[in-house]
């Protein structure tokens, strides 16, 4: 009993963690078919989204799949000692876990063609459909080999089978390091981003002001009687207010990288009066940017 409960934990986990390497090579693959071949039609977060399954699978890589070959390699050492026979308990599980990769196979599937027939472009379509095919379809045949006991007689093909796995998983991670910004950069655009939304909060209690008193501030002090005013964060010049004049000021910060195509924003029309004309332009590059806003006069 003893022995049959440790094949079948050792089993269990192994292909716990056989099923999510996969789902993580897969999202690996799918980030960077979405960022090598972008479709017009998406938003702006899509590129952003694509770099953040990109980051989410390499970690899910890099923890799970060497998981994986160390449970593999204890289950067969188990399995060595019985005959190189799956005990009957394991044998219903790996069936099962077949079961299930295939099901997820055939879903993952209707998802991609869903998508394809909602209007994703063909390249893409055909990409993800065939590295579904590969990757699941690779795994399911397999364990449906070893269940038969093909690998018992074919150690070799077994080890190059391994070896082509490695090689399918490093390629990912390398791959996905290659279509992501590196973590500084990351950083760095998450505190651009922090620093945009504390001006655009300055901006907003600048017009709150000018309603209020037909007039700009002379200082930011003026503007922030009751509470502190946002400050730039660590490492970064402070943010910096001019008054240009009755109804036109300027903010200035410091931005570590230049903004993307998807955080520009299109001029809006006229806003009512005392509101601010065209309010959502952040558009800056590196080092100093200063953005001048303009109030509809009472």
């Amino acid at each position: 009993m003893e022995h049959t409960a440790k094949n079948f934990v050792l089993q269990l986990g192994s292909l716990i963690t056989l099923y999510v390497s996969l789902t993580a090579v897969i999202l690996v693959a799918f980030g960077i078919i979405n960022i090598s071949f972008p479709d017009a039609a998406e938003g702006y977060w899509a590129y952003d989204s694509a770099q953040s399954s990109i980051r989410y699978g390499i970690a899910m890589v890099l923890v799970f799949f060497p998981t994986y070959i160390v449970l593999t390699r204890m289950v067969n050492q188990t399995r060595r000692q019985s005959e190189g026979k799956y005990l009957g308990l394991t044998r219903w599980l790996v069936y099962l876990s077949l079961l299930v990769g295939g099901g997820i196979l055939l879903g993952d599937l209707v998802t991609v063609i869903l998508t394809f027939l909602n209007g994703e472009i063909t390249t893409r379509f055909i990409l993800k459909a065939l590295t579904l095919l590969v990757v699941i379809g690779a795994a399911l045949e397999y364990y449906i080999l070893d269940v038969r006991g093909y690998w018992n007689t074919h150690e070799s093909a077994s080890k190059m089978f391994g070896a082509a796995s490695v090689v399918v998983a490093i390629a990912a991670i390398v791959l996905g390091f290659y279509q992501i910004d590196a973590p500084s950069q990351v950083r760095d655009s998450r505190i651009d981003d922090q620093q945009v939304q504390n001006l655009s909060e300055i901006q907003w209690r600048i017009e709150d002001y000018y309603r209020v008193n037909a007039a700009l501030p002379v200082s930011l002090t003026e503007v922030y009687t009751e509470v502190s005013a946002p400050v730039a964060p660590e490492g970064r010049a402070a943010y910096t207010y001019e008054r240009m004049s009755n109804t036109t000021f300027e903010l200035c910060a410091t931005f570590a990288a230049e903004s993307t195509d998807q955080s520009r924003s299109i001029a809006s029309p006229m806003m009512e009066k005392g509101g601010i004309v065209n309010p959502y332009n952040w558009d800056h590059g590196v080092g100093e940017t200063c953005f001048e806003r303009t109030v509809a006069p009472l």
